[in-house]
């Protein structure tokens, strides 16, 4: 027997069946039920649409032209309200245009009146296999994930489960590494997961956020300091990368260590050695050190910012973690993670989000990332008033769209009041998002925009912004 018309037993497999005429939909009930599915069938699509979201079917089979709602609407509906169930159009108006129309808007195939019963049972066997293919997939990401210890990274797009399993490959190797991403990315979990699958797991994971401490403080942070080494040293301190021994030093935004420092960290990873400030002794370390930035390294080199030598010593490895708008499909894992997670630290019972606060989720272009979606969830399960999360509960920049575009400016306004909106419009979208990057951070923010900080300063205060 040909693989394609072989039946898939799972009698768990729940089939729906939309169409208008009642010949078809005893035939395809008949059909289904013969192969061992459940099968639920609508000669209503108007009661359908309000049962998509009730049922969760694997496989919905629709008419196309139907009275009310068409075969479109059964589609739209689906994604919203079933996004795992495929969907499969059936018409007797064939037509070119509505099968490219349907299979752009998410059909999973296309099938005209008239046709056989074996052409049905072929079409929805390669349909519930593909549903196999995908669970078979998850379940082994998931696997993977749990193989090399990565649960707390949440999704599997945009090159994540390529990254796990660089991470898998890495646990017996000392190789240094370094992790590329946008703030917010996640890249400290990244260095986390690399520490904890390595033969340093059972040692300290020591964290450096190089951008926030001053040059004179963060050499002192990371070697120590013997006592009287400098006014204020009244006693001797080990540093960082002392206490890193034997387990990994994570640097966080080492392209904004000074070229002095990136001096003496190269030589640290030479030598695995070190003195302390105002100190004698060598003192030996053994540690791995990850580092991450968000900067283009490479043009910092390239520009003198940052030591080649030091470059290449810890770009042994390099991780580049996708930004959340490279990996949109695991924007839904990700609310629901972030939610239950908050609703259960504060005792609230919210189920997650509606599918109109979902798609407005996943069409934003979140310039903070993850930790940007963080504080959204955080914030919307504070404030809602109900266990499902709508879109009235966002922040007000999610679901606002501006009052005037463009070429709405340009025609209705005089020249010189169309461009300044415009100008404020710009300026305060584009501190927005240059903020948001760079959590808040403005001596970060300036240097990103190559202006001065007190021009953010400034135009924070003008705009009154957060």
């Amino acid at each position: 027997m040909d693989n394609n018309n072989r039946t898939i037993k799972n009698n768990n497999r729940t089939i729906m069946v939309v169409d208008d005429e009642a010949d078809m939909l005893e035939t395809c009930s008949r059909v289904i039920k013969r192969m061992g599915y459940n099968c639920i069938t609508y000669d209503d699509s108007s009661h359908a649409l309000d049962d998509i979201c009730k049922w969760q079917p694997d496989l919905i089979i629709t008419d196309l032209k139907m009275p009310e709602y068409d075969g479109f609407a059964v589609l739209d509906k689906a994604r919203q309200f079933a996004p795992k169930a495929l969907v499969i159009i059936v018409t007797g108006y064939a037509s070119v245009d509505s099968a490219v129309r349907a299979m752009k808007e998410g059909a999973y195939d296309y099938l005209p009146k008239p046709f056989s019963i074996d052409q049905l049972q072929i079409t929805i066997n390669k349909a519930l296999q593909q549903i196999v293919l995908r669970e078979e997939n998850y379940l082994l990401r998931l696997q993977l994930q749990e193989a090399v210890h990565t649960e707390n990274i949440i999704g599997v797009h945009g090159g994540l489960q390529s990254i796990f399993a660089t991470i898998g490959k890495m646990a017996k190797t000392d190789a240094s590494t370094l992790i590329l991403g946008e703030s917010g990315t996640g890249k400290e979990l990244i260095a986390r997961s690399i520490h904890n699958n390595s033969k340093y797991a059972s040692g300290p994971f020591i964290p450096v956020d190089c951008a926030s401490l001053p040059e004179n403080l963060l050499e002192s942070e990371l070697f120590g300091h013997e006592k009287g080494a400098f006014t204020g040293a009244h006693t001797a301190k080990e540093g960082l990368i002392e206490l890193a021994n034997g387990g990994t030093l994570f640097l966080d935004e080492i392209g904004e260590l000074s070229l002095p420092l990136q001096a003496k960290l190269l030589r640290v990873l030479e030598e695995r050695a070190f003195r302390r400030v105002g100190g004698t002794k060598l003192i030996s370390v053994n540690i791995r050190v990850i580092a991450a930035t968000n900067r283009d390294i490479e043009k910092a080199v390239a520009c003198k910012e940052f030591r080649e030598d030091l470059f290449y010593r810890i770009n042994v490895i390099t991780l580049k973690i996708p930004s959340l708008r490279e990996r949109g499909q695991d924007i839904p894992l990700l609310l629901q993670h972030f939610c239950h997670k908050f609703a259960a630290a504060i005792g609230k019972d919210v189920k997650g989000f509606s599918p109109a606060a979902v798609k407005l989720l996943e069409n934003y272009h979140w310039p903070g990332n993850i930790r940007e979606l963080r504080n959204v969830v955080e914030r919307a399960v504070s404030l809602c008033d109900s266990n499902v999360i709508k879109p009235d509960d966002l922040p007000s920049n999610l679901t606002q769209t501006p009052n005037h575009d463009l070429g709405e400016i340009s025609v209705h306004l005089p020249f010189h009041e169309a461009k300044a909106l415009w100008l404020k419009e710009f300026e305060v979208k584009y501190l927005e998002e240059l903020l948001a990057i760079h959590n808040g951070n403005i001596t970060k923010a300036a240097q990103k925009a190559g202006i001065d900080r007190k021009t953010i300063h400034r135009l924070v205060k003008k705009y009154n912004l957060q």
